[in-house]
């Protein structure tokens, strides 16, 4: 019953946001292709707007498990949905391994887990991303797909103007070629490489002004934020296949 009402309530989410985006913006979906019909699969985006989880959710022709700041599903009403959405929680900047056990678990069913592993918005650009995508794909052995998102920073009311003086945003979901982290350990330093690397495939799909710091002038560095452990909390441990 449970993962029924879960299918719904993705089901018109998703085709709902489809229509919307159609009527009020100039919506482009590229690479959709690159999508392994079934199977584990990891998702990893920019993240410049609230509105990104569900808009690559639409865009995308699997269904999608989006990792979401825990803050959300503590909100009355607003965390019911996040639930039966299909979304889970993670505790952003310190090391949640009760998350990424969820994530990894979901991969081994053979769903797709979206993750923006900058673990906030950016506003300028993209900032140094936490390790623990790279390490939900070193446990897991998923292949990832890096997903670009342009345009989303859209707001209410303007975009109704918008539409009405026929100014309709442009957005865009760019999906890019699979790849994996085949030939790396699973250790934290391993971690941190393939993030980066994740992170510099979502670069390559994106505007120059947007890459920020995976941008050329940082190649050939592993550019990682570090996680912060909560008070009381131990560090993250290193990853391994237990």
């Amino acid at each position: 019953m449970k993962n029924r009402l879960s299918s719904v309530v993705y089901a018109i989410s998703t085709w709902s946001l489809r229509i919307v985006i159609f009527l009020f913006a100039r919506w482009t979906v590229r690479g959709a292709e690159h999508l392994p019909a079934s199977g584990p699969l990891i998702l990893v985006a920019n993240h410049a707007h609230i509105l990104d989880p569900p808009l690559v959710s639409a865009a995308s022709t699997r269904r999608v498990r989006p990792m979401a700041k825990r803050e959300l599903f503590e909100t009355p009403l607003i965390g019911w949905f996040f639930w039966a959405y299909g979304a889970f929680p993670v505790r952003r900047f310190s090391g949640d391994m009760g998350a990424l056990r969820v994530a990894r678990n979901y991969l081994r069913d053979g769903e797709t887990v979206l993750m923006f592993p900058e673990g906030t918005r950016s506003r300028a650009g993209m900032r140094p991303a936490l390790p623990g995508a790279g390490m939900v794909a070193l446990l897991a052995k998923a292949p990832i797909v890096p997903v670009a998102i342009t345009g989303s920073r859209i707001s209410l009311p303007t975009v109704f103007f918008q539409w009405i003086w026929r100014r309709r945003p442009e957005i865009s979901v760019t999906f890019g070629e699979p790849f994996d982290l085949t030939g790396l350990s699973s250790d934290g330093r391993a971690a941190e490489a393939g993030t980066d690397l994740m992170m510099r495939r979502v670069a390559a799909l994106l505007p120059p002004e947007m890459q920020g710091a995976y941008g050329p002038e940082t190649e050939g560095q592993i550019i990682i934020a570090r996680q912060r452990a909560e008070p009381g909390e131990e560090p993250p441990p290193e990853a391994s296949d237990a």
